[in-house]
């Protein structure tokens, strides 16, 4: 019997939410089958299995969250029962059976990435347990069946559970069968904002009719709820500091014109204003490798200087705000990380990015330029030590040798951490970007 363990499936991830398994308990699965899709705090990732063998049971179903290294299910792969583990002396530990009142709890310091490992059947008693737990819910029933995260989103929306068909393994109430009541129920509002208690409050739609701003309440989803956590810890603890810069980029433009000329015969993908972004921060981190470094608290604090240049780009998907890395960006062509952007935004588009897209980033790009918007600041995406913000390229009046001339410029905004980047040295890097950007040969030389 081999346990499936809840895998790290980003550097960040810290728990994930069993969105669909693909097999249930009695299905063959063979090496590479897709077994279950999770939901982390960045996207949707299929998980595959890494051995053959019969789905035995499942420990965690689909709309509950389960901690990294958690037992989520039993793969019979036809071994006897004195496993490996235990031929060796290794106790491993059994995975809850998700009940009534039991919510999910880690195994001690799981293996990163954690994937499919040996282990001791279930016992007698915890097959009982499961199936004790899933008996379908009936008129007779006098204990509702229900995964803790539908109790916790029923509570919050001020549900009745006892009108809840469950839809679940054996009829338990799971979070699709709470969004289904939602759904069918429309917004009840209170008579008095400020006495209506907090679950009331939680129900989607008005929050009440003596609501002068006619408010609505949108709860945060886990992608948001992780954002929201990282964007404020990146605020409170790193030491922000902003230094701006403009640059001409009318030949930048021309040339990335000629570019595309040229490109659209090939049928490959072409060049955007911010694959060129990418490779021309990617040269100036070369350049400045102390840009390109991390925040340690190790011995009291210290500069991670990082090897590779793998630049990040900020992209907003239906989940939230999602950054999909380019992997040694200053050594990639202009038109390779054209091809490999377009991949990463697709797959963001479809929540289909992998933990290797989203890993290993160690310097983001943030370009707002085709909303219009010409000037901004961005917020460090930790562990990093500095994000740049990009604006528009604007037709601007500039006078060049005493003529007054129509030029498009770009202003960019280098957010940077303090603890171990200064300010010279922060001006030195947006220098070196000015120049490469306004000279753009050197970008794709």
């Amino acid at each position: 019997m081999i346990n499936i363990l809840m895998p790290r499936l980003s550097d960040t991830m810290e728990e994930g939410t069993i969105a669909v398994w693909h097999k249930k308990p009695g299905d063959r699965v063979d090496i590479g089958d897709i077994l279950v899709e999770i939901e982390t705090d960045k996207a949707s990732m299929e998980y595959e299995a890494y051995d053959t063998g019969v789905l035995h049971n499942i420990l965690v179903p689909e709309g509950e969250q389960a901690t990294i290294g958690m037992i989520i299910a039993h793969l019979d792969d036809g071994s006897p029962k004195e496993s490996k583990a235990d031929a060796s002396g290794t106790d491993t530990l059994q995975g809850p059976v998700i009940g009534e009142g039991n919510e999910p709890s880690t195994i001690g310091t799981p293996p990163a990435p954690a994937g499919l490992v040996d282990a001791p059947p279930p016992s007698a008693q915890t097959d009982e347990t499961t199936t004790e737990r899933t008996k379908p819910n009936t008129a007779d029933s006098q204990r509702l069946f229900a995964t803790p995260l539908a109790r916790r989103l029923a509570r919050e929306r001020a549900i009745d559970l006892q009108h809840i068909t469950g839809s679940g393994p054996g009829g338990r109430i799971v979070r699709a069968d709470i969004e289904d009541a939602l759904a069918r129920q429309s917004p009840v509002p209170t008579s008095d904002a400020v006495a209506a208690p907090a679950e009331a409050l939680a129900t989607a739609g008005p929050v009440g009719s003596t609501d002068a701003r006619q408010s609505t309440v949108v709860a945060f989803d886990k992608t948001r709820q992780v954002i929201s956590r990282r964007l404020t810890e990146s605020s409170s603890t790193a030491p922000h500091f902003y230094v701006t810069s403009i640059a001409d980029v009318e030949e930048l433009l021309a040339l990335r014109a000629d570019l595309n000329a040229h490109i659209e015969s090939t049928g490959r993908a072409k060049i955007s204003v911010n694959d060129l972004l990418v490779r021309a921060c990617a040269i100036a981190l070369r350049k400045h490798p102390e840009v390109n470094a991390s925040y340690s608290p190790e011995n009291r604090g210290q500069t991670l200087l990082h090897g590779r240049v793998n630049i990040g780009m900020a992209v907003a998907s239906s989940t939230g705000l999602v950054v999909p890395v380019i992997a040694d960006a200053d050594q990639k062509t202009a038109s390779q990380i054209a091809t490999e952007s377009h991949r990463l935004a697709g797959l963001a588009k479809d929540r289909k990015l992998s933990a290797t897209d989203m890993s290993g980033g160690t310097f983001t790009i943030s370009n707002l330029g085709m909303y219009g918007v010409e000037q901004f600041t961005a917020i460090i995406n930790p562990p990093e030590g500095a994000i740049i913000a990009v604006g528009a390229a604007q037709p601007e009046p500039v006078a060049i040798d005493g003529a007054l001339e129509i030029r498009h410029r770009m202003r960019y905004t280098l957010s940077a951490d303090h603890r171990i980047i200064d300010g010279a040295l922060a001006a030195q890097f947006l220098a070196t970007l000015t120049e490469l950007l306004r000279h753009p040969l050197d970008i794709i030389a």
